[in-house]
């Protein structure tokens, strides 16, 4: 897993000077991503004294040459951003008075190696401990690109793009969300000690305001998380930072490769929801219906399978500027495959139905019935179809058509997402031929 120290500044070259030398040197083999956000002389002092760093990789150097003030959150996910550009799998902010003592890197490693199994997924944060530890160590959050995308990052609504509890906002959406919070050992927490007036030197009339964070946010900025222009190691070639799906949803009816597309998230580096469970699965379900968010879902980046499919109005609704993927195959294959499916024979999952009312339910919600009636499904099956396509008829920005029977993949599927092809074949198992024990128990 790669660690990657994220660092946005305006005007703190003297933090700099001070801090990434060390920062560096003392923790090799990880990757540092500094955000220049348009400071008055920070690109000549890289140039001269980091060349060696930037042509080893250890720093890589990006530079917003628009911004005209430090709007904090948006400067903070635009460096998440960049560290995302360079593979990052975790994201440390890392604020230019703050210092990385040596080993805090393996540090971070080692509780996301160390975790990875678990079924909440941690993050890490710092506590400040008046007369132990010093003021400025609070931005120091350490998060997984899963848990960064799904919280949507720092939120860059107005009253926090000046300083603020940003840092407290982003803590408390990803407790909320399930993530498990970890608190960093003191021995790592040090910064550069200076005044308010270098504190509050870029909105001095933040000094003086009062802030109050939501009690109900999870997920903010609908996808529109550090965008803009930057430019990376002094090359002149503009890169664009455009916005990035809020959420992805397949929403091909079951049958129809959703195991195939849930492993294509996967290889993706998303994380993805497929079927967890039936308590998941009428978790998501009830929460949807009854709340218009799903916090069951929020843990997850994609999600397909039922009740995914069934859902996609809700959805759309809850989760703004999201991607969402219909997967068709066949109408004789999929009838074919949905008679195996519920054929005890074929699936043994089936058996277990009769004891699990929540799966009924939904097929009767999907079919009008519980048992296997072909007329009935391929109705259903069309039915579906045909309804994502009439809503989303005049958004196709919005929905992709993956063809299955005609060998849709990663062309389609990495095309519709802005994302690089994954040096891999595109996965078949489930639906599309493998072993029953692939495919989703219920759905």
């Amino acid at each position: 897993m790669k660690v990657c120290f994220c660092t946005a500044a305006k005007n703190r070259t003297n933090h700099v000077k001070e801090t990434l030398a060390k920062n560096m040197a003392g923790n090799p083999g990880h990757t540092f991503v500094m955000l220049d956000y348009n400071s008055d002389d920070l690109d000549s002092v890289i140039q001269s004294a980091f060349r060696c760093q930037i042509a080893s990789g250890q720093l890589v150097y990006y530079r917003n040459k628009d911004a005209r003030v430090f709007l904090m959150t948006h400067a903070k996910n635009s460096a998440h951003r960049c560290g995302m550009l360079e593979n990052a799998d975790i994201l440390c902010n890392l604020d230019a008075d703050n210092f990385a003592p040596p080993g805090f890197g393996d540090y971070i490693k080692e509780i996301f190696d160390r975790t990875k199994l678990d079924p909440q997924e941690p993050f890490l944060w710092s506590r400040m401990a008046k007369g132990k530890i010093p003021r400025g160590i609070s931005g120091r959050i350490v998060v997984s690109k899963n848990a960064f995308l799904c919280a949507g990052g720092y939120d860059e609504a107005p009253e926090f793009q000046v300083h603020s509890p940003d840092d407290r906002d982003c803590n408390l959406r990803l407790r909320r969300l399930g993530f498990n919070a970890f608190e960093i050992d003191s021995r790592f927490l040090q910064c550069v000690a200076h005044n308010d007036r270098m504190r509050f030197k870029q909105y001095p009339e933040a000094k003086e305001m009062q802030w109050i964070m939501s009690p109900i946010n999870r997920v903010v900025n609908n996808g529109h998380i550090g965008c803009g222009t930057v430019f990376r190691n002094f090359d002149p070639t503009p890169i664009q930072v455009p916005p990035i799906p809020t959420r992805v949803f397949g929403i091909g009816m079951h049958k129809t490769a959703t195991t195939s597309l849930h492993a294509a998230f996967t290889l993706l580096g998303f994380k993805s929801g497929h079927w967890e469970n039936a308590h998941w699965a009428k978790a998501v379900w009830v929460e949807m219906r009854h709340l218009g968010k799903s916090q069951s879902l929020e843990r997850f980046y994609a999600a397909s399978d039922t009740p995914i499919p069934q859902l996609y109005r809700e959805l759309d609704k809850a989760y703004p500027n999201s991607k969402f993927i219909l997967t068709v195959r066949d109408e004789k294959d999929w009838l074919d495959s949905a008679r195996r499916h519920f054929n005890p024979q074929f699936n043994p999952f089936a058996r277990a139905w009769d004891d699990d009312p929540f799966t009924h339910r939904m097929h009767r919600h999907i079919y009008g019935t519980e048992k296997f009636d072909a007329a009935l499904f391929l109705a259903a099956y069309r039915r579906h179809n045909a309804e994502v396509l009439a809503y989303f008829k005049d958004r196709p920005d919005d929905l992709v058509v993956m063809d299955m029977s005609q060998k849709a993949g990663w062309k389609e599927l990495c095309g519709f997402l802005g994302v690089p092809v994954p040096n891999v074949a595109y996965p078949t198992m489930g639906t599309m031929g493998l072993t029953a024990q692939e495919e989703s128990p219920y759905s």
